[in-house]
């Protein structure tokens, strides 16, 4: 059996076709650098164009320091990392997203801070080069990782993060659907830092994360990790039960002194207060449904991805080293 590599980078890809040449060329520059030995695992999400295409060649060109892992479908970015994960031999693991924002010349700087001794390191994009709707989706998620984990982390968002091979399996063994990877790293964490990277403007190709999918990444980040809304949903129906018995007794006041008269001109503000609480009580249905969606698709208990095809590196160790870890 071959030696594993020491370190392991994990770039998962959807449509950049644009990029990968230079993406690849650079990262096995900057991995060269380190003089150790490392494998690119590069992760095809159902990419439409011929990203795949182009990620099998370079596999098939450099079998010892790429694998081309190829998914069947889109099954979005976390879950393509954590297919690169489970192929991953490395004592060391590196994330980085394909777009090139996060350079691939900042790997060394990730490796070199984890072998201080850190189970996770993490970075703080400076200066962000996002439009400012992606700021203030970025600072979002921040606060609401750092409430979820504890951990004071600057920047949840950035992919660009390292990671010891420990916490990589810790999180293999979790069979959620929903998986947010930085703020499921820190959970199993006993320590973990942050430095900062460089960040580049988008030169090649658009940014994947549109409205629809930042909502939907609040959505998982907060009901993956936290019961935080529940609780908050308890505490603002109690607020808002107080306030509803207060103005009841209000009303009742007001009718015993001005009479009936006075009582029949509130009625569109009865109507007004029953709106709010119908409101409220959707918003909390709403909340309660997403917890009780993803009860629902653990306990169907379906793969999270399905690997298509893998180009490169030694498969069939890679299947057999996979059987140990599920044994153990």
């Amino acid at each position: 059996m071959s030696r594993k590599p020491d370190i392991s980078v994990v770039i998962p890809v959807f449509n950049e076709a644009p990029n990968l040449e230079e993406l690849i060329r650079r990262c096995l520059a900057a991995c060269g650098q380190l003089e150790r030995s490392f494998e690119v695992i590069l992760v095809d999400d159902g990419s439409t164009d011929n990203s795949a295409d182009r990620i099998v060649k370079a596999a098939e060109e450099r079998p010892g320091d790429i694998v081309a892992v190829i998914l069947n479908r889109n099954y979005g970015q976390h879950a393509a990392v954590m297919a690169g994960f489970e192929q991953s031999r490395g004592a060391m693991v590196v994330t980085l997203d394909a777009d090139l924002q996060n350079p691939p010349e900042e790997i060394p700087k990730l490796v070199k801070t984890m072998e201080k001794g850190f189970d996770v390191v993490g970075t703080v994009r400076v200066p962000r080069r996002d439009t400012l709707f992606r700021r203030i989706a970025s600072f979002t998620i921040n606060k609401v990782a750092q409430k979820a984990t504890g951990v004071d982390m600057r920047d949840y968002g950035c992919m660009l993060r390292a990671y010891r091979r420990s916490i990589v399996e810790a999180m293999l063994a979790c069979h959620e659907r929903s998986t947010f990877i930085p703020l499921l790293a820190n959970t199993f964490a006993r320590s973990a830092t942050e430095i900062e990277v460089r960040h580049e403007k988008r030169s090649r190709g658009s940014s994947k994360y549109g409205l629809w999918k930042l909502i939907s990444l609040q959505f998982d980040l907060m009901t993956s990790m936290t019961t935080f809304p529940l609780r908050l949903l308890s505490v603002l129906g109690g607020f808002i039960s107080a306030l509803g018995v207060g103005f009841g007794s209000f009303l009742l006041v007001m009718r015993l002194a001005h009479g009936p008269e006075w009582a029949a001109e509130g009625v569109f503000t009865l109507f007004a207060v029953l709106f709010f609480f119908v409101g409220a009580q959707f918003i909390a249905m709403g909340l309660l449904g997403e917890y009780i969606g993803r009860i629902y698709h653990d306990v169907r208990a379906r793969p999270r991805w399905f690997v298509q095809k893998i180009v490169g590196g030694n498969v069939v160790e890679r299947e057999q080293e996979r059987h140990v870890i599920k044994a153990i």
